[in-house]
């Protein structure tokens, strides 16, 4: 184990939920970026900013379900918001990075438990 340990009750302080990745653009100003838009249930997509480039295309993202962290602060990159974000499994050296989703299909919005 590494890092802090973290108790249960600021773990819960995260919301955890399923999403459903609806459209996919490279980032305009930087190569290794995508502007996601998420379901995650909402009335409204919520937007991520992530460096998946190397790892997936835009025909491999569109329409796949994810795990998503919808409660951090929104952060800019590279001139665009980014309000949520896609929780990877990636090695040491960054060789890969593989998106974390449900075993089956969940509607967006269903909370991680």
């Amino acid at each position: 184990m590494s890092g802090d340990l973290v108790d249960f009750a600021h773990f819960t302080k995260l919301e955890l939920v399923v999403g459903r990745i609806t459209d996919v653009v490279v980032h305009p100003a930087a190569d290794r970026l995508y502007i996601v838009q998420i379901d995650v249930g909402r009335d409204a997509p919520v937007q991520s900013v992530t460096s998946l480039v190397p790892y997936y295309t835009v025909e491999e993202l569109t329409g796949r379900s994810v795990v998503v962290v919808l409660n951090l602060e929104p952060v800019r990159m590279r001139g665009e918001t980014s309000e949520a974000m896609l929780l990877c499994a990636e090695t040491a050296d960054a060789a890969e990075s593989v998106l974390l989703a449900p075993s089956r299909e969940m509607p967006p919005g269903t909370p991680v438990v």
